[in-house]
């Protein structure tokens, strides 16, 4: 018996992830997905598509769609065409994770380079603009939908060292709060910041080699706030930064 049984809190919903093949996003489409949802897996590494597709299907939940994109060089008619394509297939979108993501290192601002900071911001914040800039028409065709930003904890105080990917957390933040605003009188569409907090991720990985991952929280410690966000005890709640630390329902 297949998992996506109409009884699952998403069953018939259609939900987005970008940055599918890293770990916050794997996480978001492998969760969500175990309560029914068709997930629509967006990255342009596609070996690591591959692998969470894999995940998805050997627990019979609904077969997940694979869609290689690169965010930061794709052009805005590509950007429509993603929403278009959307569209005509299910007719409606119910939710949005954005979950890609780019950081090189640590650095300070006098040595950061013009390429490295130009880059990071388009996967940062260009794209998660673009894209819900395109997706806000096929999600309001939704009774209920969900938009999820992910920052960093670390970086939105402003760290000596984070550079653009600093800059870029609090400029995602900013354009996720705008959002919630310009949206909530229609009472459809919710956007809200998750921060994940310090978990033993591949981006973790690479920020902090030297640390003793075993003392953080996993991956799957997320499950429980993406549920939230995503399902029906979330409706409602718009422009909250919600912080994996200390959330609880």
């Amino acid at each position: 018996m297949k998992i996506n049984d109409s009884a699952l809190p998403l069953a018939n919903q259609t939900l987005l992830i970008t940055g599918a093949g890293g770990g916050i996003g794997n996480t978001a489409a492998l969760t969500l997905a175990k309560q029914g949802a068709q997930i629509i897996l967006l990255d342009k590494n596609i070996p690591k598509l591959e692998v969470i597709y894999d995940r998805i299907k050997a627990t019979n939940a609904p077969e997940p769609v694979l869609y290689p994109f690169d965010l930061a060089g794709a052009t805005e008619d590509q950007y429509q065409e993603l929403a278009d394509r959307i569209e005509e297939k299910y007719g409606s979108l119910q939710g949005v994770v954005h979950a890609a993501v780019e950081f090189s290192s640590f650095t300070p601002i006098s040595l950061h380079a013009t390429k490295d900071w130009g880059h990071t911001l388009n996967v940062n914040v260009n794209s998660p603009f673009l894209l819900s800039r395109v997706l806000i028409p096929v999600l309001q065709k939704s009774e209920s939908a969900s938009i999820v930003f992910i920052s960093d904890s670390y970086a939105r105080t402003a760290a000596a060292y984070t550079g653009a990917y600093g800059v870029s957390k609090m400029a995602l933040e900013g354009l996720a709060h705008i959002l919630a605003e310009e949206l909530e009188s229609f009472q459809k569409i919710r956007v809200n910041v998750l921060i994940p907090g310090p978990v033993d991720s591949p981006l973790r990985k690479r920020a902090f080699p030297a640390e003793d991952k075993s003392k953080l929280p996993t991956l799957e410690s997320l499950e429980p706030v993406f549920n939230y966000l995503f399902g029906a005890d979330s409706i409602g709640v718009t422009g909250q930064t919600v912080d994996a630390r200390t959330f609880h329902l």
